[in-house]
């Protein structure tokens, strides 16, 4: 008789959950968020499992690499489905949702998602540490504006080669607020530096990759904007017509419209 198993995954500890083709709970146990703790324990099992799901998560993308290229027949689930099909649960524990994803697996009302490829999650988490050293070079610059507007100092328009020259130059007087600006000032350089470290790293990547060098031919597309695109599709083969790209992208603009921005 067939098994189908579920698995609810948490930072530390991930639920486990198998059930027979009747729906009967084989197995249940509390296992490492690890590949190979969770690899060896079905292993363990004696039983080959039909189908194994995790609902996509941070953690559930690294788990479902693994444990694919080990053999399981691993399926990473919708999170939207996942969640209306609990709705029903008057109490949500981790011990329920791996239960009530083993029965999923088991009647197959499911929806498997693509699993990012190893280079589209480090060109996404690239991008996202960009976009966060600068919002955050952003903050403190407002910031700086912010204190020395309280003083009757105003910035005006500046440059970001200009900004902190003339921040030194309206702070020179004053004690307390030349060493308040040069603290956010050294903050602020080591954003920058590491901004452009990571940016660096873009247009390498972006150099590199024919199908980005491609995007970067249609007129207002830089490197940016095509690794955002790029990124998002990463295998162009699993979209089944130019339909379907067109509404999973959809939810990918803002992103695309942010990078353009930037």
């Amino acid at each position: 008789m067939e098994q189908y198993a579920g698995i609810d995954v948490s930072l530390e500890f991930s639920s486990v959950c198998v059930v027979d083709a009747a729906g009967k709970i084989i197995r249940e146990a509390r296992v490492v968020s690890e590949p190979s703790s969770l690899i060896a324990w079905f292993a363990a099992l004696g039983v080959v499992v039909a189908r194994i799901g995790l609902e996509a998560g941070p953690l559930s993308q690294w788990l479902y690499a693994e444990m694919k290229t080990a053999g399981l027949a691993v399926e990473l689930l919708e999170t939207r489905h996942v969640r209306d099909a609990f709705k029903a649960m008057p109490v949500k524990t981790d011990r329920k949702d791996a239960r009530g994803i083993a029965q999923l697996m088991r009647l197959g009302w499911f929806r498997p998602v693509h699993c990012k490829s190893l280079p589209a999650q480090e060109v996404r988490a690239l991008l996202t540490t960009r976009r966060l050293l600068q919002g955050k070079r952003h903050d403190v610059e407002m910031s700086v504006r912010g204190l020395l507007r309280g003083f009757g100092l105003k910035v005006g328009p500046t440059t970001p080669k200009t900004f902190e020259h003339r921040v030194r130059e309206l702070v020179e007087n004053y004690g307390t607020l030349s060493l308040i600006a040069d603290a956010l000032l050294r903050a602020r350089a080591a954003l920058c530096l590491e901004f452009r470290t990571i940016e660096k790293r873009l247009l390498a990547i972006a150099r590199a990759d024919n199908r980005v060098r491609c995007l970067m031919t249609t007129p207002g597309v830089g490197a940016l904007v095509a690794l955002t695109f790029s990124a998002a599709v990463d295998d162009p083969a699993r979209f089944r017509s130019s339909e379907w790209s067109e509404r999973i992208l959809g939810s990918r603009q803002g992103s695309i419209s942010q990078a353009r921005q930037t």
